[in-house]
């Protein structure tokens, strides 16, 4: 016959107690049947606080990061397709869980591919726009480009389609108040990580880093993003400047006609120094004049064009 003292019980953890007190009864009531009256007392208050304490422990909901860096494709359904401009639209796509989150950090991107009718694969990067610490979905905005073979695809999916997404492909380590101020130059849907930086740092209360944001389009109507950039505008005004360039005005416009000029930037960004820094995101055409293009996604090439002749150096230059 096993007897416990109530002066061991208090130096044993009770639910290690419990447990094993469970499971000595269990041992006790098959071998002798006859001792059971004895045990049961002790042993029956312990297996009923060891699984009282189970039932009432604390449930943690924690989100989980999708992408990890396992280079593993994952097939994500489309939910929702919203026009932002006539060649442009806004991609919500769900993630695996309610609680899931992308898992990308500050200025990083995703893969996304398919494989079209001849086993090819089509891989193209993407910046997500939507905040990154957003639970159940993200989401793309993307450009339709006429021979575009990834465009078209994603432009002919309807909801519940699905696309193969895998990464996070880091372009930038960003450090909190790394510098006391940024210029971002952007065209198009350049705009993407440029407006993750945006978003992120001025919604940041720990950021005091001063933003520069000058965006040109063809028209006002193809300036994308425009109203979630002027509500966090209107919100941070010490520090985010927005700068709109069009082609073309067209009715009311509040921004500037024409290129983003060399002089336009020498008046109005902050000069060269260690503690600025430029980021840039655009068509080819714009890159070349402003910075020149990568060479590869682990080369950014020389630096050319209006930010070298403003007097920026190579290394205080990033090229999306």
């Amino acid at each position: 016959m096993v007897i416990v003292s109530s002066t061991a019980l208090q130096d044993i953890p009770t639910r290690i107690l419990a447990r094993n007190q469970c499971q000595m009864f269990g041992a006790i009531s098959r071998s002798n049947r006859r001792i059971v009256p004895l045990a049961i007392g002790g042993a029956a208050i312990a297996c009923s606080a060891y699984y009282a304490a189970r039932m009432f422990t604390p449930v943690r909901n924690e989100s989980s990061a999708v992408f990890v860096g396992d280079d593993k494709w994952i097939a994500l359904p489309l939910s929702k397709v919203e026009d932002l401009s006539h060649d442009t639209k806004r991609f919500t796509f769900d993630l695996p869980g309610e609680d899931s989150t992308t898992g990308l950090t500050l200025c990083s991107a995703l893969l996304a591919k398919f494989v079209t009718a001849k086993g090819n694969n089509v891989i193209r990067p993407y910046t997500p726009v939507s905040d990154l610490s957003r639970k159940g979905s993200f989401q793309l905005v993307i450009k339709h480009y006429k021979d575009g073979k990834m465009t078209s695809h994603l432009f002919g999916l309807k909801p519940s389609d699905t696309v193969l997404f895998k990464g996070p492909i880091k372009k930038w380590q960003w450090k909190e108040n790394s510098f006391d101020s940024i210029v971002l130059l952007g065209a198009g849907t350049g705009i993407n990580p440029l407006f993750q930086l945006v978003h992120h740092l001025s919604e940041n209360p720990n950021e005091k880093t001063e933003i520069h944001l000058f965006y040109g389009n063809k028209t006002p109507q193809d300036i994308l993003l425009k109203k979630e950039l002027d509500e966090l505008q209107k919100k941070h005004p010490d520090r985010l400047k927005i700068s709109y360039f069009v082609d073309k005005k067209d009715g009311e416009f509040e921004g500037e006609t024409g290129f983003i000029t060399k002089e336009y930037l020498e008046k109005h960004a902050p000069k060269p120094s260690e503690k600025t820094h430029v980021f840039v995101c655009g068509p080819p055409p714009f890159m070349k004049a402003y910075s020149g293009e990568k060479v590869s996604p682990m080369d950014q090439g020389e630096l050319v064009g209006i930010l070298k002749d403003l007097g920026y150096s190579k290394d205080q230059v990033f090229k999306f």
